[in-house]
């Protein structure tokens, strides 16, 4: 059974409807946690202005406050408010965004500290999926989002499973099965670029 709280929420993963995305936004807004398919794995995600909500996700996931989180941007204009971004590193992210990649970058004062606790990079995400961009686009301001899994086990792929393994989830938006390889990771602080975690992303886009 779900959570008496939890919904679950049938979206169209390629033309989500609007009416959906607001319900999540209005979630958002409350401080609530919520589900949402992405263009790799399920992610669960908070508002990032709520400090509340974000402390309830690392203790739905049970991961430590050192393990950093990242924002889902709706696009690269949309980043340069919260990381720090040169040439380089730009004409990289014009490549390979939006894709299934999450790029660490310098971050600027505007990340909170709880989910960059030294405060002096993020990761970003861009991601091929219209259900995760167009609820950052309704919020107005980047998604914090981490994978639908609890720590140090593997993605959950189906929205059902999700309902039942996160409890303090009130939203799942179900776009159908998710994928269970999830991004690549890609350190963009680091000259050149290093891989910290190969998904589903083609690590040779640095080469």
């Amino acid at each position: 059974m779900y959570p008496a709280d939890c919904v679950l929420v049938e979206i169209n993963p390629q033309h989500p409807e609007p009416r959906k995305i607001q319900r999540a936004v209005a979630a958002l807004e409350k401080g609530e946690l919520i589900a949402y398919p992405t263009d790799t794995v399920y992610g669960l995600g908070c508002d990032l202005l709520n400090k509340a909500a974000v402390e309830r996700l690392y203790e739905a996931k049970r991961m430590p406050k050192d393990q950093p989180l990242a924002l889902i941007c709706v696009d690269l204009s949309a980043i340069a408010r919260y990381v720090v971004v040169d040439n380089s590193a730009y004409r990289l992210l014009r490549r390979i965004l939006p894709g299934p990649y999450t790029c660490i970058l310098p971050a600027t004062r505007e990340v909170p500290k709880i989910i960059s606790p030294k405060r002096t990079q993020v990761g970003i995400r861009i991601p091929d999926h219209a259900v995760p961009r167009a609820i950052a686009q309704a919020l107005g301001r980047p998604l914090i989002s981490t994978t639908a899994a609890l720590h140090g086990d593997d993605p959950l792929q189906w929205p059902q499973d999700i309902a039942t393994t996160f409890r303090s989830v009130s939203l799942v938006l179900d776009g159908g099965p998710g994928g269970i390889v999830p991004t690549t990771i890609l350190d963009l602080t680091e000259d050149p670029p290093v891989v910290v975690r190969e998904g589903a992303g083609d690590i040779f886009v640095i080469g």
